[in-house]
């Protein structure tokens, strides 16, 4: 490497805050001076090197302080994480401060190399991996007890001194990704390279699943209005549209795994190496020596894991899918009641009385589902998990597990156990279009709301502040460390998930569920880029190559989809009078069909790559480069100890 880390100047004439750090009211000087010390102090004295200024606020009793780094830090910041850039001859490879001259667009005085999500990326990577040295507590805090390797950032955290950390908007760059984005209604795609560099490709990678499947949902909308108005009480011919629903939910998930990987070659992130996991911050146990790093950690026994998901959080969850069933058939004595109320008058206000123990339902189902949210959140945690990914699959599970069976049950119970297509229909259509309607209001137009009037109610104070400090920068913080927190795209891939299951599983009876899922995605792009924009904090970047085990959900999802539309098929009167004499002749000729179907659908995903042949081509290429520069590297090394 060229320059080497302690020769790296901390002092910057322009002062740029990328991320803001809030402590706690209150905090003690020693450890505010102690903690600066760490974030400023150089490499090789196991600190950060970032730039450090306090922000005077209006109160003075806060301690809020901006974070920044000098280029040169941050070229050297983006070898360490791993960044993937593009060279001059358009391939993508590994960024090294040696070798900064040979990537596109890079020049001493070009700041712009890399994307401000990277810079913030960059910041708190440095930030977490500030680690403890031969410190036994927190200055100023005997309870919070410190460690060799143990992550400060962290401790602080779990301790309550430090409230928050959360990357800086530029104001610039957003007003200009919010006119490109959302700020005049067109019809195009999304500018997902811009997002990506200013919120990173885990957000960008959701907004491009989110414009794909909108597109993707465009043919089954296509081919069901003329189904709905030409067939609405013709079951027969809903077998065509089950055939082509099990075609297009297989090709559409395959399609996108090549997508995908196209973007994040473009982005550099399939080619981005995984780091190493740490423990994440909620994380406790006894102080032990992690057996691959070597360095001391709290260990914790995984028999008691287990004994807590197999005798605690399994039967919590079993237990709240009984009730979810429970509820279940109250909706269906409901329903009951409705039918008997509209035969008994036959008014308008009846007919319209049939809707309403859907709609109702509709509303539990979504009030069910966020409550079980926050018990299987906390369930999650107490279940002591080391990793984040281990975490984060735990949650998942219990919530898909969950949603599944309180958003589908009542189907498939009038489907297959009611037999009865008209209600089906109708309980369809009412919990799609319920759900849809509440999310947004939930998700985007009540924030939204909540926010603009903190805003107005922040400007009025900071009218009256009198500081010398640029009051642009201090309102900014003030505004943005009072913003809700976006814990991440977990929610809103839920939402799609059930989306895709509406769509997939029973749209055959209601072939209208694709058109207003694309009217529900075409207002969704634009609420949830508000929402980005306007509603949260910034979130930090994090870079990733897919969709993770959510396209594994999806795919499990088209499974379930062919056996629901097999079954479908096999009970539709024109099926049903080919098979007069035996109704096992029926069941087996069904099961035989679902097998075939589920063997084609496994044959066109193996027979469609998960990679276009350009980018197989271009990664090959790299590991072979790669292994031969191994090679070299060793045979100098031989030669140079053979000539000693």
């Amino acid at each position: 490497m060229a320059e080497s880390w302690p020769f790296v100047d901390t002092f910057e004439p322009n002062f740029r805050p990328l991320v803001v750090i809030e402590l706690a009211k209150g905090t003690k000087e020693e450890t505010i001076e102690w903690f600066a010390k760490r974030i400023v102090d150089k490499k090789a004295n196991g600190g950060a090197q970032l730039l450090v200024k306090p922000l005077v606020t209006e109160s003075g009793g806060e301690h809020i302080y901006l974070v920044g780094a000098s280029h040169l830090r941050l070229l050297l910041g983006a070898e360490t994480v791993g960044l993937v850039k593009e060279c001059s001859d358009n391939s993508m490879r590994t960024f090294t401060y040696s070798s900064r001259k040979t990537f596109k667009d890079f020049a001493d005085d070009n700041h712009n190399f890399l994307t401000i999500a990277e810079c913030q990326y960059i910041i708190k990577h440095e930030l977490e991996n500030l680690r403890a040295k031969d410190e036994k507590m927190i200055p100023g805090y005997p309870q919070a007890k410190l460690y060799p390797g143990k992550s400060i950032v962290r401790r602080l955290l779990t301790s309550g001194i430090l409230v928050q950390i959360f990357p800086l908007h530029d104001r610039e760059e957003l007003k200009k990704l919010r006119h490109s984005w959302y700020g005049r209604v067109k019809v195009g795609y999304q500018p997902l390279d811009e997002i990506r560099c200013y919120f990173g490709e885990t957000i960008a990678l959701y907004f491009g699943f989110l414009e794909y499947f909108t597109f993707a949902l465009i043919p089954m909308a296509v081919i069901g209005i003329p189904y709905y108005v030409f067939a609405w009480e013709d079951y027969d011919k809903y077998v065509m549209f089950a055939t082509f629903n099990l075609l297009w939910s297989t090709v559409i998930l395959e399609v996108w795994k090549r997508i995908c990987a196209i973007m994040t070659y473009r982005w550099g992130t399939l080619l981005m190496k995984r780091q190493f996991e740490e423990p994440r911050p909620g994380f406790h146990g006894v102080l032990g020596i992690n057996p691959v790093t070597g360095r001391e950690e709290p260990v914790y026994s995984s028999i008691k894991r287990q004994i807590r998901i197999y005798l605690v959080s399994l039967p919590f969850v079993c237990l709240c899918l009984y009730f979810s069933l429970y509820v279940m058939m109250i909706y269906f004595d409901l329903e009951q009641w409705a039918l008997d109320y509209h035969e008994a008058n036959e008014s308008n206000f009846s007919s319209l009385m049939l809707f309403v123990p859907s709609i109702i339902y509709a509303i539990v189902i979504e009030i069910m589902n966020r409550i079980y949210r926050y018990a299987a959140e906390f369930l999650t945690s107490w279940e002591n998990h080391r990793l984040e990914s281990s975490y984060q699959n735990h949650l998942i599970l219990k919530v898909l597990v969950f949603n599944f069976l309180n958003c589908f049950a009542s189907l498939f119970y009038i489907a297959f156990v009611l037999f009865d297509m008209k209600l089906l229909r109708q309980s369809l259509a009412t919990l799609l279009i319920t759900s849809q309607i509440l999310n947004q209001f939930a998700e985007s137009l009540l924030p939204y709301w909540l926010q603009k009037r903190h805003k107005e109610r922040m400007k009025k104070r900071m009218c009256s502040l009198k500081t010398d400090t640029d009051l642009s920068l201090v309102e900014q913080v003030n505004l943005e460390k009072e913003m809700g927190t976006y814990f991440g795209t977990f929610d809103d891939y839920l939402e799609l998930f059930l989306q895709f299951g509406y769509v997939s599983l029973f749209s055959c009876v209601y072939p209208l569920a694709a058109v207003f899922a694309v009217l529900n995605n075409i207002t969704e792009i634009y609420s949830d880029a508000l929402k980005m924009c306007r509603v949260y904090k910034r979130p930090f970047a994090e870079p990733t190559a897919n969709i993770g085990v959510w396209q594994l959900a999806f795919e499990t999802m088209s499974v379930i989809s062919v056996v629901t539309n097999c079954i479908l098929i096999g009970m539709s009167p024109q099926v049903n009078a080919l098979f007069t004499d035996s109704k096992t002749d029926l069941i087996l000729t069904v099961a035989l069909v679902e097998h075939l179907v589920l063997a084609i659908k496994f044959i066109m995903a193996f027979l469609i790559p998960d990679k276009p042949r350009d980018i197989q081509i271009k990664l090959a290429k790299l590991e072979f480069e790669s292994l031969e520069a191994l090679k070299q590297q060793q045979m100098k090394l031989a030669a140079e100890s053979l000539k000693e």
